[in-house]
Formats: C-alpha cells, sequence, structure tokens
C-alpha cells in the first residue's frame, strides 16, 4: 500500500470531492480516482461513496480515515526529525483561519516564514462551520493549527493561547430608536430582528450564550458567513447586531452602542492538539504569529 494512495484518500474524505481534492493535491482528477480504485482493490471493499451530489466515506472508510491519518502523521513526524538533524525547518503547515482576520495582517507574517523557511509549505483553509468546525479538525488531525475564537466541545482537546480581544459592541442603523443612546443593556433588545453569523461562529456563541444567561430568547432573521458583511445589512435596516469592535467600522449610517449588561468579550486564540506535538513548522509559525501581536500591542 502506497502512502500516496492514503494520502490521496484522506484529501477526498476531506474535501468529500475528488475535484477539490485534486486541486489540494496539484494533481489531474483522473490520478486521484486511479489511487481510489487501486486502494479499494487493496483493501478489497469500498471505502467511498459516490453520488451525483457528493462523496461520502462508508463505515470501512470511516474506519480507515483516522488509521491513515495516523500513518501519514508518523512519516511527517520522521521526516521532521531528519529535518531537525539537518538544521532546516521543513515539510507542511496546515493552518485553519476563520472566513477573516481582520485585526491581524497574517499575510506579512506568511510572507516573512516563507522567505525565512522557503522549503516549508503552507496551506491555507477555512470552514464552513467557523470556530467549532476548526476546532474539531485540529482534534481530529486534520490541521495543524488555527485561528479560531469559541472552540465549543473541543476546547478540552486542545491548547489556546489567547492572541487578542474585542467587546462587542451593538450596531443599529441610524434612524433606529436606540441609535441616540450612549449605552445599551442586553434586556432591552427583545422583540428585535438580529444580522449574525451561523451557529458554530465563535461571535455568535458567545452572544447566544449571553441571551440563555438572561433567558431571553432573539430572533436571527439574516445568517451570513463572513463577519465583515454584517455591517452592509445592518446599514439597509434589516436588522442589528452584536459584533466584535474589529467590525464595527465607522460608517455614518450606523451607530456603534456599547453594551453595559452583560459585558461581552469576543476572544482569539491561537490553538493546537494536546495530545500531540505539532510539527516544527508549525511551531514555528506559531512563534512568528505571536510575536508578530505582541510587537504591535508593544507600539
Amino acid at each position: 500500500m502506497e502512502l500516496r494512495y492514503l494520502e490521496y484518500f484522506v484529501a477526498v474524505a476531506e474535501e468529500r470531492s475528488f475535484t477539490r481534492a485534486a486541486a489540494r493535491l496539484h494533481v489531474v482528477q483522473s490520478a486521484v480516482s486511479a489511487a481510489i480504485k487501486t486502494l479499494e482493490r487493496e483493501l478489497r471493499t469500498e471505502i467511498l461513496r459516490r453520488t451525483s451530489r457528493e462523496v461520502a466515506l462508508t463505515e470501512a472508510g470511516a474506519v480507515l480515515l483516522p488509521r491513515a491519518r495516523a500513518i501519514i502523521g508518523g512519516v511527517r513526524e520522521a521526516v521532521d526529525a531528519v529535518d531537525g538533524v539537518r538544521g532546516v525547518v521543513g515539510g507542511e503547515v496546515r493552518l485553519g483561519l476563520m472566513s477573516s482576520v481582520p485585526w491581524f495582517d497574517l499575510p506579512a507574517v506568511l510572507g516573512r516564514m516563507h522567505a525565512k523557511h522557503p522549503e516549508v509549505r503552507l496551506r491555507l483553509s477555512h470552514r464552513a462551520g467557523g470556530s467549532h468546525d476548526l476546532a474539531a479538525a485540529v482534534v481530529a488531525g486534520e490541521l495543524d493549527l488555527a485561528i479560531l475564537s469559541d472552540p465549543g466541545p473541543f476546547g478540552r482537546k486542545l491548547r489556546l493561547v489567547e492572541l487578542k480581544s474585542f467587546p462587542m459592541r451593538l450596531l443599529v442603523p441610524a434612524a433606529h430608536p436606540l441609535a441616540g443612546r450612549r449605552s445599551v443593556a442586553l434586556t432591552e433588545l427583545d422583540g428585535e430582528n438580529f444580522v449574525d453569523l451561523p451557529q458554530g461562529f465563535g461571535s455568535r456563541a458567545v452572544v447566544d450564550r449571553a441571551f440563555a444567561a438572561a433567558d431571553r430568547t432573539r430572533n436571527v432573521a439574516i445568517e451570513l458567513g463572513d463577519g465583515r458583511v454584517v455591517v452592509d445589512y445592518v446599514r439597509q435596516g434589516l436588522g442589528i447586531a452584536i459584533v466584535p469592535a474589529a467590525y464595527e467600522g465607522t460608517d455614518p449610517q450606523i451607530r456603534s452602542l456599547p453594551l453595559t449588561e452583560p459585558d461581552l468579550t469576543w476572544r482569539m486564540h491561537l490553538a493546537t492538539p494536546r495530545d500531540r506535538e505539532p510539527p516544527t513548522a508549525a511551531n514555528v509559525l506559531a512563534t512568528m504569529m505571536i510575536e508578530a501581536l505582541d510587537a504591535d500591542l508593544g507600539r
């Protein structure tokens, strides 16, 4: 059984698509399909179920996936160890990101990483389910590290380093009855329509917990996958929003108000797995990100 076949299988399983897996692996799709067929022939069973809409794991595929990741991870550790003897930082870093990171010049850090360690391959990806999906991917071994906010139920399986925090702000259209206020309490927002991110996103979890603790319900009328566009919907009077200050902007058609009760905070973390040591290159990148943020705070 060739290692390459397992790498192709893991890529298809994670991407749920032969096309996306081929693009990720930088090979033609026919090569991925041929590898999976060979792997299934060697294992004498089907590991992926193909339909016109998606690719799904069979029961055998679900059993194989964590073991395939462990084998690939073991090979990565061996190569990492040899690189260490050579005094070289190499290999691949799989970094998970939120849909936007407006508070951090990540491209600049990645550029410095590439310039200093050109042998390292950087692979960045997002997850549709926000921070919870990113946390799950780190725990499962799909990612080496991730920038996320609320890890949800996976927090106990992660090492979390706080990178930055922001107060949550209430955004309302300039014509809204609350626009003239200096501050607002959460209990004053009954009956309002909200614009927010989907469940699983960190800032959404902060607000949902606050409403639950206050024994209040709220109507999230519009769900968006990117915090940067929430402001656009609030501007049009389609709802109000509670967002991290990093996203509030300076739009004259929108009023940004502090919440007096409770005091909500959005915390950003760098997450790595608790049960295994990340590759050397991932640790180097993590150190560079933390140092860049420390330098910004020191200005």
